[in-house]
């Protein structure tokens, strides 16, 4: 494969501005796939819980031929708190196409992604996706892309960014919108005129950083990266430099180049192509193989630190083991080391007091997206409520802080403004268009835990929020989320409608007849502000006199479903989730 016809391109863009989308009509449309054969919808979004909640969590890589030319996609998390993974798939690229909603513009999240983009150098091509909707506005979203580049002091050759529009969802682009586009074409010339060649020489020792891992059944963990100089072969003895400085004699056993989503195996790969290694069974993120005669390494990949920590515990209610196969603290220990290797934003570190471990990563979702693919594997654990990692500077306690931005309905606005004001929310900026509100807010990092259900309730459903991380400021002060108690379960039992039907006056229910409940478990919320000891299962009192009409109706208000992201955010510090294969439970953290 020759070096000047490889284009290495990243896609990065905001959550649900259609980037899978463009991927799957890129891929469609450079015929990879056989006329009659049958292609999932979001073909690179392959975890269950990313074609579930429609965003992409892990970076995946695949490829496409157009023109003779080789163009390999690196498809990346739009999400924050997946921005570990942006940082170090960002290395393999030699560009970047930046996707922004045509209704929407570019979002906290594009502001993100695109910061790490620049910091790098890549040259930056804009595609504005989404123009079939009836509200797209392309001329403000190109001014607002262009803002958001010169606040980012982006060099002038960056500033002057070639654009194109498109549908992703019709697959088709343009570059012009008074000339209707028939299909994909015009990205794919984008690509090959704007994004250069990869640089390097096949001629200099080898060189090949490890930027992201997989998982063979067969042949264990695969190390995914750039072949930045030289040339990889099947069987050849290297080395490979560790993140401590270390070198290790290794020798690859497969090497496999990416067409479409799936790998391919080849004998060899140059410099400039993107390729998945096997051969090292303990590789990690940031290692680089390298020459045993002239080691040369790569610079380490440097990582935002996390903002945010829980503790996962090995469950002891009284219904553990009973869902999961895996309860105790070393299979804990096992799971969270091996996510480690994958995900260098992760810190896992063992707790001082008491068994479990201590949990940090870059935001609520970071972590309960790892919870959730522990449960779904068969775990059982119970967690804390999240807790924000402080630093002290000069003596001055500082805490992380957000930049939230809100898009809200006129009417709600005075509620919203209200409600982040308690939350010690500093406006930043608010402007209006077609009786809607953004408001712009510098937050503490712990104001938004749990905000974001009130925040739909106060909204109706009908308002947008979205944040990233703005860096450490003072600390605060007190911060109050939730003020209610909690109605709790005074024995092991299950659930009776009667009770229940008495009890939904005290507050809100969580939980609705037949179920077994123990001792300790909150099955409700309370309407003032302490907790309430309840007994679920206490029964009608039966007599021998019946009178028609006299019995009441036992009419139950339908329970409060919580998912977990809103349970880990309800808790308070002396409460816990419990998580199992088949249930979410909330409890008292003493019983």
């Amino acid at each position: 494969m020759r070096q000047d016809q490889i284009r290495n391109v990243a896609i990065i863009a905001h959550v649900d501005h259609g980037k899978t989308t463009l991927v799957d009509q890129l891929f469609r449309q450079s015929g990879v796939f056989r006329s009659n054969q049958e292609v999932a919808e979001r073909l690179m979004d392959s975890m269950d819980l990313e074609k579930e909640r429609g965003i992409t969590i892990t970076s995946k890589n695949g490829s496409f031929i157009f023109h003779d030319h080789w163009i390999n996609i690196i498809d990346t998390p739009g999400h924050a708190d997946f921005g570990g993974q942006v940082e170090r798939v960002l290395r393999m690229a030699d560009g970047c196409l930046l996707l922004v909603d045509a209704q929407e513009g570019p979002m906290p999240q594009t502001y993100f992604v695109l910061k790490k983009a620049l910091a790098v150098g890549l040259p930056v091509i804009v595609v504005i996706n989404k123009i079939d909707k009836p509200a797209a506005r392309c001329e403000w979203v190109v001014d607002q892309v262009f803002d958001l580049f010169v606040k980012l002091n982006a060099p002038d050759d960056i500033l002057d960014f070639p654009v194109v529009y498109a549908s992703a969802k019709q697959g088709i682009s343009t570059y012009n919108l008074a000339q209707p586009g028939t299909n994909m074409e015009p990205i794919c010339r984008m690509i090959v005129e704007y994004i250069p060649a990869p640089a390097g020489s096949p001629m200099n020792p080898l060189q090949m950083q490890v930027n992201t891992l997989d998982y063979s059944q067969y042949l264990g963990r695969l190390g995914i990266g750039k072949v930045v100089n030289g040339t990889l072969r099947i069987n050849e003895n290297i080395v490979c430099a560790r993140r401590d400085g270390t070198m290790t004699p290794v020798r690859i056993a497969k090497i496999f180049r990416f067409e479409a989503d799936q790998k391919v195996a080849t004998d060899s790969a140059t410099t400039g192509e993107i390729v998945a290694v096997a051969g090292l069974q303990d590789i990690t993120v940031g290692v680089t193989f390298t020459d045993p005669i002239n080691p040369s390494p790569l610079p380490l990949i440097d990582i935002d630190p996390p903002t945010i920590s829980m503790n996962f515990i090995p469950n002891d209610s009284p219904f553990a083991g009973k869902e999961g196969k895996f309860v105790t603290s070393r299979h804990l220990d096992e799971r969270l080391k091996r996510e480690t290797l994958s995900d260098v934003a992760l810190h896992v570190e063992p707790l001082t007091e008491g068994i479990g471990f201590r949990v940090s990563g870059r935001g609520e979702l970071h972590l309960s997206i790892l919870i959730e693919k522990m449960r779904r594997e068969g775990y059982e654990v119970q967690v804390t409520r999240p807790q924000v990692i402080m630093r002290e500077e000069d003596g001055k306690l500082l805490e992380p802080y957000e930049e939230l931005t809100i898009d809200v309905d006129d009417e709600f606005k005075g509620t919203v403004i209200e409600r982040l004001g308690n939350l010690k929310g500093q406006m930043q900026e608010m402007s209006q268009e077609n009786g809607m509100i953004r408001l712009i807010y510098k937050i503490p990092t712990r104001g938004l835990l749990g905000f974001r259900s009130q925040f739909m309730t106060d909204t109706k459903g009908m308002g947008m929020m979205n944040y990233v991380f703005a860096g450490y400021g003072p600390h605060a002060g007190e911060i109050t989320n939730r003020i209610n108690g909690v109605l709790v379960a005074m024995s092991e039992c299950a659930t009776v409608a009667y009770a229940l039907f008495n009890l939904q006056e005290r507050g809100k229910l969580f939980l609705g007849p037949g179920l077994k409940v123990y001792k300790g478990q909150i099955i409700g919320e309370n309407s003032r502000n302490s907790d309430m000891v309840v007994n679920p299962a206490k029964g009608k009192k039966l007599t021998n006199m019946r009178a028609s009409g006299s019995d009441e109706n036992v009419v139950l208000t339908p329970p409060i479903t919580m998912s977990l992201e809103e349970c880990i955010a309800y808790i308070n510090d002396d409460e816990l989730v419990e998580v199992t294969p088949n249930s979410i439970r909330l409890r008292k953290m003493t019983i």
